[in-house]
């Protein structure tokens, strides 16, 4: 792959403006320094998702790596992206759980069982849209939908900020985000360009610092649920890991009744790799429309080769997309390189110990920056689109849809089901566009253009 990438001028500087290319890179110490910063971004919620679903972080770490590099092959290295630990599944994993086995290893069993035919669904869903054609998505997904899809994604996730990282140092958070805000937009070469991997860095030894100023902090402890006093930062895990090893891995135990529990986050699934795909489209200049499809296959399939070793479901990761928003490197050699990172990590427990340390106070500074920038690229498909908003039928859905994502608003179908926050957001932005288009028609309330065509009302003036 080396050989596809050609060196962006001189390897060292970008001008204001410029931007690497999927297929450029910068120097190769530059591009390790990107690659870090991927890793950085993706870790906390691809360490914290199977943590909440019961499975190892570390297979779903080391696999993460995995799947990136099989996405980026299938995809021809057309679509910048990393594949991290879904959230999707998060509510079906929990119902399984209740009904087979608990938090146990025969539980573990099922639920990557379910969650492997889920990506089978997937995967075959990519397949058809890859051979059907595209236009099946521009009907499903307009500008409208899109634009709101990838703006709930990011604000969707504004409450882990708030509940999860900024609640635990209120301060170290506000000093991360200002520091990183100062490195972003003062330093205009490489420095500026890391400045998210920098921020983190310069926070992580704040906090140690101030365990050793100020002594341990009273503030809620995302490990336990509960306000207490702990260390900003502890290091007893990455004493006591090994320095290499294998992650604990699984075998999947394949029951369809379970997997119907979690089917509907392949319905979240296709609108989110979507949304993303259209986001790093609007960022590089490229027509991914070609490539859709093998992007949704891609994603299906990697997440049955992950749960078929007791890993997590994958997906192409917002965190990371606000990292090139920040830095504009789209080279998938930063990919790659945070790829083989990842598979490090998975096989070295206590490097993978020490990223998981970082302070959630510094991530809460870090992630108010990515998850507010990805939110706001969602705007930026509507300005570019000239989506009209006065038109009710763009405008009820996609506000409601987002609200629902922010909340996180949680649906409960029956007691073993649930959809709430970001897939929630979705179903209804994307379900409720077509349903009021339907409507709209039919009762001849507006006018409702061709859905599929180039240039209608809901993506114009």
């Amino acid at each position: 792959m080396v050989a596809g990438w050609t060196k962006h001028g001189d390897g060292r500087h970008l001008a204001p403006g410029e931007v690497v290319r999927p297929d450029e890179r910068l120097s190769w110490p530059r591009m390790i320094g990107f690659g870090a910063q991927h890793v950085v971004a993706m870790f906390g919620a691809t360490f914290v998702f199977p943590l909440v679903m019961g499975l190892d972080p570390n297979v779903a770490i080391m696999f993460s790596g995995v799947a990136t590099i099989m996405f980026l092959l299938i995809v021809r290295g057309k679509i910048p992206s990393y594949l991290g630990s879904s959230a999707s599944f998060v509510g079906g994993v929990l119902a399984i759980r209740a009904l087979y086995g608990g938090d146990t290893p025969a539980g573990d069993a099922v639920v990557t069982g379910a969650i492997l035919l889920v990506g089978l669904v997937l995967a075959l869903v990519g397949l058809a849209i890859h051979f059907v054609g595209v236009q099946i998505i521009h009907r499903v997904f307009p500008p409208v939908v899109t634009g709101g899809v990838v703006m709930l994604i990011g604000f969707g996730l504004a409450y882990v900020v708030a509940d999860v990282y900024w609640p635990s140092d209120q301060w170290i958070a506000l000093i991360t985000m200002i520091v990183t805000f100062l490195i972003v937009v003062a330093f205009r070469g490489f420095i500026g360009r890391i400045g998210i991997l920098l921020g983190l860095v310069i926070g992580f030894v704040l906090s140690w610092a101030a365990d050793r100023v100020l002594g341990d902090i009273t503030a809620y402890n995302a490990g336990t649920g509960k306000i207490d006093t702990h260390p900003r930062v502890n290091l007893d895990a990455v004493a006591s890991a090994d320095w290499i090893g294998l992650p604990n891995m699984h075998l999947p135990d394949i029951k369809v009744s379970a997997a119907l529990l979690v089917l509907p986050a392949v319905i979240a699934l296709i609108a989110e790799n979507v949304g993303h795909v259209k986001a790093v489209g609007e960022m590089t200049g490229a027509d991914v429309d070609p490539y859709l499809g093998r992007a949704i296959a891609a994603d299906g399939v990697t997440t049955v080769v992950a749960t078929a070793f007791g890993g997590s479901p994958t997906t192409t990761y917002a965190e990371n997309i606000g990292v090139m928003a920040a830095t504009r490197v789209y080279s998938t050699a930063a990919y790659y390189i945070a790829a083989v990172i990842a598979i490090l990590f998975g096989l070295c427990p206590k490097f993978g110990a020490l990223v998981a340390a970082t302070p959630n106070g510094v991530l809460g500074g870090i992630t108010v920056i990515l998850y507010g920038m990805i939110g706001l690229l969602g705007a930026k498909i509507w300005i570019e689109n000239r989506v009209d908003f006065s038109n009710p039928v763009n405008m009820v859905p996609i506000g409601a849809g987002i609200i629902l994502a922010i909340g996180p608003v949680k649906q409960m179908f029956g007691s073993d089901f649930v959809l709430e926050g970001i897939a929630l957001g979705t179903v209804v932005v994307v379900g409720g566009y077509h349903l009021l288009r339907v409507v709209s028609r039919q009762s001849g309330a507006a006018e409702v253009p061709a859905e599929g065509a180039g240039q209608t009302r809901e993506a114009s003036g």
